[in-house]
């Protein structure tokens, strides 16, 4: 047993939390070099996080170049007011995130839980938005993936394209969305149980790098699909 100092935001007495005791693995000749490692090899990760949505941009630069009316009468559907709602939703989280990896570094155990939290709210309100605001109300008009190349109401005959576009954009990004909470959660209860602090942020960070990307793809997406007319 021993006592330890306060951190700014706790004050007690008791044994050391894991991220106090926490060594290197056996593997590594330093911390710094498991550290720039992990880095590392998140960055690489990311980027073929951007390929999978690069992919998509080009496939959307294509074809609106070649059915420019298909885009905007699809792009009519869509109201973006829900989608600027969750574009800001992901900015506040973008900031959360951040702002839960800097009390950690500063040993604020008790705001980086908050922000966590918070973090994690926001996604699961950009989820509700997506599917009960935008997804089931176009499922109900008969706009949804099963149906959409014998969809009736289309005003341009390439109109099915811009909606397989649509949803597979969307829809992957709303699949990076859910596997964002489930790190995030995971963050949640190790942090409580004092997995993480000055000595340990490595997971912290890296999973809001991947947080940021999957914010930036919106910040993309939502001009892409929402602003074309």
């Amino acid at each position: 047993m021993s006592t330890i100092q306060p951190t700014r935001g706790e004050i007690r007495t008791g044994p050391m939390l894991p991220h106090e005791t926490v060594q290197k693995g056996h593997h590594w000749r330093t911390r710094d070099d498991e550290f720039d490692a992990g880095k590392l090899g998140m960055w690489l990760f990311l980027a073929t996080e951007l390929l999978l949505f690069s992919g998509l941009f080009c496939g959307y630069a294509v074809m609106r170049l070649l059915y420019p009316e298909a885009f905007a009468n699809g792009s009519h559907y869509l109201d973006w007011r829900w989608g600027g709602l969750n574009t800001l939703v992901l900015l506040v989280s973008s900031y959360t995130m951040a702002a839960a990896i800097r009390h950690t570094q500063v040993g604020d155990r008790a705001r980086a839980q908050m922000a966590l939290i918070v973090t994690w709210l926001c996604a699961l309100a950009f989820l509700l938005v997506k599917l009960f605001l935008e997804y089931i109300p176009k499922w109900s008009e008969g706009k949804r993936p099963g149906v959409l190349f014998d969809y009736p109401y289309a005003q341009h005959e390439m109109e099915p394209m811009w909606w397989s576009l649509y949803y597979a954009s969307t829809g992957i990004h709303a699949s990076h969305v859910i596997i964002g909470m489930g790190l995030i959660g995971w963050l949640i209860y190790r942090n409580a149980k004092g997995w993480y602090g000055p000595k340990n942020y490595l997971a912290m960070e890296n999973i809001g790098l991947y947080w940021h990307i999957v914010d930036l793809i919106w910040i993309f997406l939502f001009p892409l699909l929402y602003l074309i007319h």
